[in-house]
């Protein structure tokens, strides 16, 4: 088991990594910049050390202070969170390089997963199915990606291959749009991501957003821990999930999650995952996998028993699997809003003091939140605050239970998106499931399809 563990990350995921590192008796250390001596895990961690200054750039980005900081403190690992550095290769292999365990898949994996076309590639190998696209980079001959795209068949969708969070991506409709099209994507994935690659795929009208959680430790074993829906966005950002997904064709759904544990095993997966899906007309389509933990853990974790965290932290420590997938069973039915300091009208950050916290109850009820009255939410990061999950042997229960959730959290002080998850546990279309990722869009009337 690891000794020491230092924290790469804030908020509420830096408290949640925290808490599974106590009750495995590892010792941790918190990083912070000068903006986060308020933090809530800071007064809990055995050790902390700033990092630099406000600017994340600077702080939770820099790799060097990062690794002086594990150096000092003797520090035996490294977990990365979710954003950052997570996902990171290079930060990856210098943790290993200076001696440290990361939390995390190896360096070589991150890559390969992290680029969208040598991802989709080796999901192919793998048998997980995939979008109809380009099976590559997109070609720069116009007459080729003329003719790739044709086959395929319009609407398509121009990716970045090193894109993610919803930026890099451009849909095309009409043929005479598409070398303009694929130009301005090149151009604007070089800008953002440092790769001008771009891919092309077919554009699914409306698909659902599922995703696969996995486990492996890197040393031939793999398992899943069901799938969840993901498909309440907003700009490409999840705004409520829930596990498992609802109205699936169960034999679909059986073949995905054994191809996915199948594809950990070749690719020599290590730590937690998720394989992300679009599903349509009971079909399932990979479009890319984190190598991390995902900000919605929770509700995978409600509805197997599984401390997904704690699992990461054994298999870091070299420990094989200790699970096995018949020990897996999925039991009723779970829900999480992410709860964000924003305006619930225009989706606006609004940082601030919280005057007073006030966290619900219940059964079936978790909230993971860094929050607490008198903490003042900075300007400088996302602005995810915490999160409200609720369980139920049902999707209705969940459901029930998650209205009475909202009713009684208190975040006095700013501003969050509590009013809209108050609606959206209330809509008609959610309540029945099954809606698609341009629900929430259309619903605010932010529709462009």
């Amino acid at each position: 088991m690891l000794e020491k563990v230092l924290i790469a990350n804030r908020g509420e995921i830096a408290l949640r990594i925290l808490r599974a590192c106590k009750e495995l008796g590892i010792k941790t250390v918190a990083v912070h910049s000068t903006a986060d001596r308020e933090l809530m895990h800071l007064s809990l961690a055995d050790e902390t050390v700033c990092i630099g200054p406000t600017s994340a750039a600077q702080s939770y980005l820099n790799i060097p202070a990062i690794i002086a900081a594990a150096e000092v403190t003797g520090a035996t690992a490294v977990h990365p969170g979710y954003g950052f550095l997570a996902e990171n290769a290079d930060f990856a292999e210098q943790i290993e390089r200076s001696g440290f365990a990361f939390v995390g898949p190896t360096a070589d994996v991150i890559r390969l997963m992290g680029d969208k076309v040598s991802a989709k590639d080796a999901m192919k190998k793998a048998g997980v199915p995939t979008v109809p696209g380009s099976d590559g980079p997109l070609p720069e001959d116009e007459e080729t990606a003329l003719a790739i795209a044709r086959e395929v068949g319009y609407p398509v969708i121009i990716k970045a291959a090193g894109g993610g969070g919803g930026r890099g991506m451009r849909v095309v409709h009409k043929e005479e749009d598409l070398i303009k099209s694929a130009r301005l994507t090149r151009t604007e994935a070089e800008a953002a991501f440092g790769n001008g690659m771009v891919y092309l795929e077919k554009f699914l009208v409306n698909p659902r957003h599922v995703e696969v959680q996995v486990l492996a430790d890197g040393q031939g074993n793999a398992i899943h821990l069901g799938d969840r829906d993901c498909s309440l966005q907003r700009r490409h950002q999840k705004v409520l999930e829930e596990a498992p997904a609802p109205d699936i064709d169960e034999g679909a759904r059986a073949e995905v999650l054994d191809r996915c544990v199948r594809a950990c095993i070749e690719i020599g997966y290590r730590g937690a995952g998720t394989f992300e899906f679009l599903y349509e007309d009971g079909r399932f389509y990979f479009i890319e996998m984190n190598t991390r933990v995902q900000v919605e853990h929770p509700v995978t974790e409600m509805v197997t028993g599984i401390d997904i965290v704690k699992e990461m932290l054994r298999i870091a420590g070299g420990e094989k699997l200790s699970i096995r997938q018949e020990d897996i069973v999925i039991r009723g039915h779970a829900l999480e809003c992410r709860i964000n300091a924003e305006d619930p009208d225009n989706f606006m950050p609004c940082p601030g003091k919280v005057q007073y916290f006030h966290a619900p109850g219940g059964n079936g009820i978790r909230v993971d939140s860094h929050l607490y009255s008198g903490y003042a939410v900075p300007p400088n990061y996302d602005s995810l605050i915490g999160k409200l999950i609720a369980y139920g042997s049902s999707r209705d229960e969940a459901l029930a239970r998650m209205r009475n959730a909202l009713e009684e959290i208190v975040v006095d002080g700013i501003k969050t998106n509590i009013p809209l998850h108050r609606d959206l546990v209330r809509d008609k279309g959610f309540c029945k499931g099954g809606i698609n990722i341009h629900y929430l869009e259309k619903k605010l009337g932010m529709d462009k399809h």
